[in-house]
């Protein structure tokens, strides 16, 4: 089986290339769009998934609502999208974006593009990406924010859009 590609940007988001998985994630910074997704509900808690620990980033960590790569001919509208179905069986007609911008970290540099949205429907956890997820109230997660159970990535755009 071929190893899945990703597509490679420069810092304003446009395609200059591709690379492997693993490539990308090798420590090589080589930038790649993902996309990440913050469900509200409409008490303003804050969905937050937890990584399996068969992910090769972040394992077992608190994340995003949901997230992901964009995929080669793919946009960050369509993957947004796609994760949210893929990861919590949701449907989420119109995300709101908010910015893209880029995270960095020992192993990856990615252009992330960060959406929000409000939704009080059913959430279906994907048990092969996903271990667990439950709502999260803003208090709780600024109360933890420095203990090591989010990962890097969440805790950089809940800083950023969310924690004002």
């Amino acid at each position: 089986m071929q190893e899945e590609q990703f597509p490679l940007v420069d810092e304003q988001g446009n395609v200059i290339g591709s690379a492997s998985r693993s490539k990308c994630h090798d420590g090589s910074k080589l930038l790649h769009p993902v996309v990440h997704l913050h469900i509200f509900n409409s008490s303003g808690d804050l969905f937050l998934q937890k990584r399996s620990l068969t992910k090769d980033v972040q394992p077992g960590k608190w994340d995003t609502s949901s997230a992901g790569h964009i995929d080669c001919g793919e946009t960050a509208d369509m993957a947004v999208r796609r994760e949210a179905s893929e990861e919590l069986g949701v449907s989420i007609p119109n995300p709101e974006f908010l910015e893209k911008y880029i995270i960095e970290n020992e192993v990856e540099r990615e252009l992330s593009y960060i959406y929000r949205t409000v939704y009080d429907g059913e959430i279906r956890i994907d048990n092969v990406e996903v271990s667990d997820g439950r709502f999260w109230t803003l208090d709780e997660i600024c109360r933890n924010l420095d203990s090591g159970i989010f990962t890097m990535n969440f805790v950089s755009d809940f800083r950023r859009f969310f924690n004002k």
